[in-house]
């Protein structure tokens, strides 16, 4: 399939996903033009905040291809992935993103994520979400096995 059917894919799964009771999000992802899994956002369905449509065709394509590296992949989404998709992306390791609507777009129909992107950028305890660090010397025993570990599989 060429990149415009692999997006053409990701537009449908969005519209139908909404007809189906879904948010207006589709994603799949491809490998040399064929589609290895597809996604749509399933959030209020699934009662899962993290149940993105590019978050579902990442888990649905590690599982088909037995990896959580998706090194020659491509992702095609029907939008600009919010922070915590494209921070999966990032760690699945996927070689490019496609997309069609953008942030603003998403903006202008009630999914904005430009807080969360602000929130990034200030010092933890500057967050509308407050938070404290606690016990790092303890947590820090599961980072220091980790290092020494001489057969991890690193990721």
């Amino acid at each position: 399939m060429t990149r415009d059917e692999l997006m053409r894919e990701a537009i449908r799964l969005s519209e139908e996903n909404v007809r189906n009771g879904g948010g207006p999000f589709g994603a799949v992802i491809a490998r040399d033009g064929e589609i290895i899994a597809g996604g749509t956002n399933r959030v209020t369905s699934d009662c899962d905040p993290t149940a993105h449509a590019e978050v579902n065709a990442i888990r649905k394509a590690a599982a088909r291809l037995g990896t959580f590296d998706l090194s020659g992949c491509e992702i095609y989404s029907s939008c600009e992935p919010c922070p915590m998709c494209l921070g999966a992306i990032y760690w699945a390791h996927l070689d490019k993103l496609y997309y069609g609507n953008d942030k603003k777009d998403a903006a202008g129909i009630g999914f904005d994520d430009a807080f969360i992107y602000k929130e990034l950028d200030l010092k933890p305890e500057a967050r509308s979400l407050k938070s404290e660090r606690i016990l790092a010397d303890e947590a820090y025993t599961a980072f220091r096995e980790w290092a020494a570990k001489p057969d991890k599989v690193e990721y």
